[in-house]
């Protein structure tokens, strides 16, 4: 390591020490300190890493969140469905830090947001905790183990080796940890619950339940009997939207030594603002604990008032209206960061998504990062919040035996820790569990983690996925779920006929595929033909998965047709690491995302936006239009547009004006996958339904220069767009989402990079290699392209476009502000650069994601 990067990293360890060091005083109340720097990292099983003296300055200096095996290398050998990375093995992570003597009687946790895998915690050279399942939270107390006003060292191994998947899962601690500090009378770890039973225009009841615990020691008196419980007030304050307090209520609670107790208050808050997808407003609650004269703890805990259920008949209803589902699954990685979660990661995913129309999103398949409910929260997108994938497969459930036990523990962690969070309107306990659904053990499974989910919330309905009908519906496991959930397909159709009473989510619809920037031709012959020698899935988006999996299109037409479903959530939103349908030993990740890996939108964006979000103009023309190979041969040209008709011009002169056919496309399942007729022209029978959707003119003749599409809306013109021939590439463009970076150490600035020519229009063929250089307060947290088969290191300084593109990521440093540039070059074509502000945290604006 250079000398530079030596001290910086120094600074680094010595800013966290000291900000850990900050007095909370022997009175004081409670500190949540980051503490996600100054860790050392190295792999294999060190067995005396624990030990509080064992040298580990050898170790590599890292910070939270950390995914091991995201830098690779690609294993090119490896089966594709765990994302061809090194994600299998042991890793330890070690870090010292002090409290102060004056500290000494208070409580001292160490909160974990997710560590992969089967995290063990040792404070001090003792093991302080433990978790079994990677993607769920947990807190460590760590009082008994700490030396106050001495060096502490806390150890994490984290063991993969016995987790499971079918996707790429992450390695080590990839979401963020917090120390807090607080006094023995305290607001229990996700010990306040917000629920509002009553709700009007006029007013709503806002009912808070906080667990107060006492961990003063018990104390016996001179006569044998314990110390008189404790009594503790406890002061509620609402808050509005705009921080205005609304009403304010104080009970008492007693509590002995040792011990906890709820106290239950209800507040009535006058003509409420609703939180709703559109307008997510957002109330506060703020508990302050008081014992002996003093303010002892405060908790804050956002909240919404809204009503929702789901409905037999009439799909989803929010505030006593229909709301239709337009959603997403998301896997839970980042692409280049793999699965290391950063809160403006993950906004710049939901922001996309919003923009592209959808208002809801499911947590394909596990418990997600807290901050994810958050950003939901604040951007009005539902969720279905879903807890595990297969049980018997993917769930860390490693003895079944311990079912009961495992499932209580977990799902009491996931509930406790989201129930108030408003998007979150329907919990889901598992997915596609094949013989879990029909067997009479299963079934019983079933019913108890049914049971115990409306024991921990009664407020919200319970469900589980599944993709085969047949089986499912002939047993009884859909007995005890309040809503089902059906994948592809139409599935829901056989559970409508036989349980009508039931309401239905359409939980993954689509499964189509396709590569960003990546055209062939002819049309595919059928959704299942995609044998290219190339290993990537043409972006003209008639191809789909195999079995009960569709392009789009049909369930646009479903949607419209079954209004009795609350919706669908598209499988996926974005393409993900792992599960490489169609092509398992060659690529890396997913064909199946409306978004590619690196967070540039597919075509098939484009389609979705047009249908989902008809209020917004919307006009995509595809393919690209630099075809030297086909000059006065026929191109396919597509509209997506959000009108219903369009004139296409090539060079000036017009092409016909299109319509968009509402008769096209039968309700309920396409007839078959197979054309009627064959050649260059979209199949007939299963693609009529496309006409119903998008614009297209089959017999384009290709000459170079401009297209223009002329889009119209029951006869009004809504806008234009072009797609022109790009000339020999002449420039790197470097396209920023952020104004500035916060010098929180976790902000991120992602950095679209093109391809142009002279005049500025993205080269589509490009695939040169770029090499990137970051001066100042900020690191290249990761490039990706989008390239499913692309080998490239993420963590690499060079990397290659993909098709014309291809996306930088800057991660701010811990403390340091002042200029960051971003450097970029390409053989013979010269250098680009862009340069931003990092600021102090407190101060930054983003200007976008």
């Amino acid at each position: 390591m250079h000398t530079r990067h030596k001290r910086r990293a120094c600074i680094r360890e010595l800013l966290s020490l000291v900000l850990i060091a900050l007095p909370c005083g022997a009175h004081a109340l409670r500190t949540d300190e980051d503490f996600n720097f100054g860790w050392r990292f190295s792999l294999g099983d060190h067995a005396q890493a624990v030990e509080p003296d064992f040298d580990d300055s050898s170790w590599q200096t890292v910070a939270l969140p950390h995914d091991w095996a995201i830098g690779g290398p690609f294993d090119p050998k490896a089966d594709g469905s765990q994302g061809k990375l090194p994600w299998r093995g042991v890793g330890w992570y070690r870090k010292a830090f002090t409290l102060p003597a004056e500290n000494k009687g208070d409580r001292v946790y160490l909160d974990f947001d997710g560590v992969m895998a089967f995290p063990q915690v040792y404070v001090n050279g003792r093991l302080a905790g433990q978790w079994d399942y990677g993607y769920m939270s947990f807190r460590v107390d760590a009082t008994d183990f700490i030396k106050f006003g001495r060096k502490n060292v806390v150890v994490v191994r984290a063991d993969t080796t016995r987790h499971d998947s079918r996707w790429y899962p992450g390695a080590g601690i990839y979401r963020k940890v917090t120390l807090t500090v607080c006094d023995p009378v305290h607001v229990a770890h996700w010990g306040t619950c917000v629920t509002t039973p009553s709700v009007s225009d006029e007013s709503a009841a806002v009912r808070v339940k906080t667990v107060v615990v006492n961990d003063s020691p018990r104390v016996l008196r001179e006569d044998g009997g314990p110390d008189p419980p404790r009594k503790i007030e406890v002061e509620t304050t609402l808050e509005d939207p705009q921080g205005n307090v609304v009403v304010a209520q104080t009970g008492e609670v007693s509590v002995l030594g040792g011990c906890r107790r709820e106290l239950e208050q209800t507040l009535e808050v006058p003509r409420p603002l609703r939180w709703d997808v559109a307008t997510p407003r957002l109330y506060t609650a703020r508990s302050v604990l008081r014992c002996e004269g003093r303010d002892r703890d405060r908790a804050t805990t956002s909240f919404g008032i809204r009503t929702f259920k789901f409905t037999a008949d009439d799909g989803f209803h929010l505030n006593g209206r229909r709301v239709q589902l337009k959603g997403v699954n998301l896997h839970h990685d980042h692409g280049p960061l793999g699965a290391a979660f950063f809160p403006a990661a993950m906004e710049r995913q939901l922001r996309i998504m919003q923009d592209m129309g959808a208002n809801a999103i499911r947590t394909s398949h596990n418990a997600p990062a807290p901050e994810l409910l958050k950003l939901c929260d604040e951007l009005g997108l539902l969720v279905f919040n879903e807890l595990f994938d297969k049980w018997d497969a993917t769930a860390d459930l490693l003895d079944s035996g311990e079912f009961e036990a495992f499932m209580t523990r977990q799902s009491q962690a996931f509930v406790h820790r989201d129930r108030n969070h408003p998007c979150v309107v329907v919990w889901s306990i598992g997915n596609e569990m094949d013989s879990t659904v029909t067997s009479a053990q299963g079934i019983r499974q079933i019913a108890f983690m049914a049971g115990l989910f409306r024991q921990l919330d009664p407020t919200r309905p319970v469900t589980l996925a599944d993709w085969r009908p047949e089986e499912v519906c002939r047993g009884q496991a859909l007995a005890s779920l309040d809503v089902t959930s059906w994948n592809y397909g139409r599935s829901y159709a056989l559970s409508r006929e036989r349980f009508p009473d039931k309401p239905i989510i359409y939980s993954e619809s689509a499964s189509a595929l396709s590569t960003r920037g990546f055209y062939r031709l002819p049309h595919p012959a059928s959704k299942i033909d995609y044998e290219y020698p190339e290993r990537y899935v043409d972006s003209y988006d008639l191809n789909s998965a195999s079995g009960p999996r569709d392009i789009p299109d049909w369930d646009f037409r479903r949607m419209e047709t079954d209004r009795y479903v609350a919706g669908e959530f598209v499988w996926t939103g974005f393409d993900y690491l792992g599960e490489p349908t169609p092509f398992p030993r060659e690529a890396h990740s997913s064909y199946f995302g409306i978004v590619d890996l690196a967070g540039i939108p597919k075509d098939r964006d484009y389609l979705y936006r047009s249908h989902w979000a008809p209020e917004k103009t919307t006009l995509h023309i595809l393919p690209h239009w630099n075809w030297p190979n086909r000059v006065g041969q026929a191109v396919p040209v597509f509209l997506y547009t959000n009108g219903d008709s369009a004139e296409l011009f090539l060079n000036g002169r017009s092409l016909g004006r299109r319509s968009k056919q509402r008769h096209a496309g039968p309700p309920g399942n396409p007839a078959g996958s197979k054309p009627a007729t064959a050649g260059g022209a979209a199949p007939a029978r299963y693609y009529d339904v496309i006409d119903r959707y998008r614009l297209r003119w089959e017999d384009v003749v290709y000459q170079p220069g401009e297209l223009k599409a002329v889009a119209y809306r029951d006869g009004r013109r809504i806008g234009e767009a072009t797609r022109k021939t790009a000339g020999p590439p002449a420039a790197i463009r470097l396209t920023p989402a952020r104004t500035e970076l916060r010098a929180d150490g976790n902000d991120l600035c992602y950095i679209t990079v093109e391809m142009v020519d002279a005049d500025g229009t993205v080269c589509p063929l490009a695939m040169d290699e770029i090499a990137y250089a970051v001066e100042g307060p900020a690191t290249l947290a990761g490039v990706g392209n989008g390239d499913p088969l692309g080998l490239d290191s993420f963590a690499d300084h060079t990397h290659p476009l993909f098709y014309g593109k291809a996306v930088a990521i800057l991660r701010s440093r811990p403390g340091e502000t002042g200029t960051v540039t971003l450097k970029t070059s390409a053989k013979g074509i010269g250098c680009a650069v862009h340069t931003m502000r990092s600021r102090p945290a407190r101060g930054a604006t983003t200007g976008g994601t």
